[in-house]
């Protein structure tokens, strides 16, 4: 073949391969970090069963029914259900809107624990409400939440929840912090016309919420409307976490600590806990990742 005949040839082959590549649905528009963190989310609920997961449930109210356990003679139970026990189907794998989801009834306050433990991660799931309510709270607001960096025994707080940070899961409250149990934080915030205390930009003030006081509110409401589903986050590197409730950011907390015999130390790793606590709920899509650093545009107002 003479030279300029293979030179062409060559220029040909080279042309092919690049045209290919091209069309190619799998490469094209795909940059290496976005193939990394695909790759890299960990599912913790396989949409077949709760493998991964244990449960504990604290006493039932008086108006459920739980055969063979105890009552004092006002009616009230005299003990928890306990861990892994579940005799009124609060927690089950089920099929909503033609999709896997974890059902949580509410009848009875329990949580939905992983058997491992996380720590610098990006937690992502999706959350919608149901219609049935229980008491105590029947006539209050839908009421769950996600608690994390989660420590210590079962039934810590409340008789049923372990040490922990929440992310509030409420209606109009999504994104809300409480420290359970002995947790400290600090968040940027302020107390408003309702006296009540409210996350806010970072030229606010740090305040430390504590068991003395457990509760700040989330910036603003981005939940979506009741019976629709909503995606909540929440990235947490060393001590440092941010909510986001929708893709928008509505609570940052930093140097998250707890109080063991007296002295403070640092929280930033633990499970993740699910809540029943009154409403149904529906939970689909849980994944979780490493990550190194919660991302700059999360961290500026």
């Amino acid at each position: 073949m003479k030279p300029q005949t293979l030179k062409a040839a060559i220029i040909l082959i080279a042309c092919a391969a690049l045209i290919t590549s091209c069309n190619n649905p799998t490469s094209k528009n795909k940059t290496t970090s976005e193939a990394r963190s695909t790759a890299d989310w960990i599912t913790l609920f396989n949409g077949e069963n709760l493998d991964g997961w244990y449960t504990y449930q604290k006493q039932p109210e008086p108006t459920s029914e739980v055969s063979g356990l105890a009552r004092n003679d006002d009616g009230s139970y005299q003990e928890p259900i306990g861990l892994n026990k579940d005799p009124l189907g609060v927690f089950t794998v089920v099929s909503e809107e033609d999709a896997p989801a974890i059902r949580m009834s509410g009848e009875v306050f329990g949580i939905l624990v992983t058997e491992k433990e996380f720590e610098n991660y990006h937690l992502s799931l999706q959350f919608k409400w149901g219609q049935a309510k229980y008491p105590p709270r029947k006539n209050e607001k839908r009421d769950s939440g996600i608690l994390y960096h989660s420590v210590g025994k079962e039934g810590a707080w409340g008789g049923v929840w372990m040490r922990s940070l929440e992310c509030q899961v409420q209606e109009g409250d999504c994104g809300d912090y409480i420290s359970v149990d002995t947790v400290l934080v600090d968040i940027r915030s302020g107390f408003n016309e309702e006296n009540r205390w409210y996350f806010h930009s970072p030229d606010s003030a740090l305040q430390t919420f504590s068991p003395s006081r457990s509760y700040c509110h989330k910036s603003e409401d981005y939940e979506n409307p009741s019976g629709e589903w909503n995606t909540m986050e929440i990235y947490t590197v060393g001590g440092n976490s941010v909510h986001v409730v929708n893709g928008k950011v509505n609570n940052r907390v930093s140097n998250s600590r707890q109080l063991v015999a007296g002295q403070e130390i640092p929280l930033s790793k633990g499970k993740i806990q699910l809540q029943s606590e009154g409403a149904e709920v529906f939970y689909r899509n849980i994944k979780i990742r490493n990550i190194e650093q919660i991302p700059p545009e999360l961290l500026v107002p």
